[in-house]
């Protein structure tokens, strides 16, 4: 008997997987009609500073190309921006275990992106507040995560290394 409804319910599904694919191949067959109507029906519309008869569809196209070159000519202004601030991001060295951990959410040097700025911090409350994070006293999962498995000596290292930041952003200005 369970057979038997569980071969209904395939067939059912089947015949409506059946009907949603005919019906998306009739709206694709709408839509190459569509384009077909408008490419027999283009105008030509005089063009007001030469006074020469331009088709719609090469306008469309110049308007189309500027609007694909400003949003390129944008994307590389942006890029620029990105890579003037990447340079100079890196005011002062860090070490591999503070890249590794932490320059992700904090920033190469602390300023802080996603997690929260480091600089000015000492390096008690750094130490306190990572041991919080490992312990599970203070809740956050993706710190837990990476101090879970880190040792006494690393955090007490990155305590020290977090603790010093200020003073070495104002040795580099």
């Amino acid at each position: 008997m369970i057979r038997h409804i569980i071969a209904l319910i395939a067939t059912i599904l089947a015949a409506g997987a059946f009907w949603f694919l005919a019906q998306m191949d009739i709206k694709s067959e709408r839509a190459k009609l569509i384009a077909d109507i408008i490419e027999k029906t283009k105008m030509e519309v005089p063009n007001k500073q030469k006074s020469m008869v331009t088709p719609i569809k090469q306008t469309q196209s110049v308007t189309i190309e500027d609007k694909r070159k400003k949003e390129e000519d944008e994307a590389q202004k942006k890029l620029k921006s990105l890579k003037d601030r990447a340079g100079s991001a890196m005011a002062f060295k860090v070490s591999p275990l503070y890249k590794q951990k932490c320059s992700s959410c904090h920033g190469v040097n602390g300023e802080g992106i996603i997690g929260p700025k480091l600089v000015g911090l000492s390096e008690d409350k750094v130490y306190k507040d990572l041991q919080d994070f490992k312990s599970g006293k203070r809740k956050n999962y993706v710190m837990y995560g990476l101090l879970s498995k880190m040792s006494d000596d690393d955090i007490k290292a990155l305590s020290q290394e977090i603790g010093t930041f200020e003073q070495k952003l104002n040795s580099t200005k």
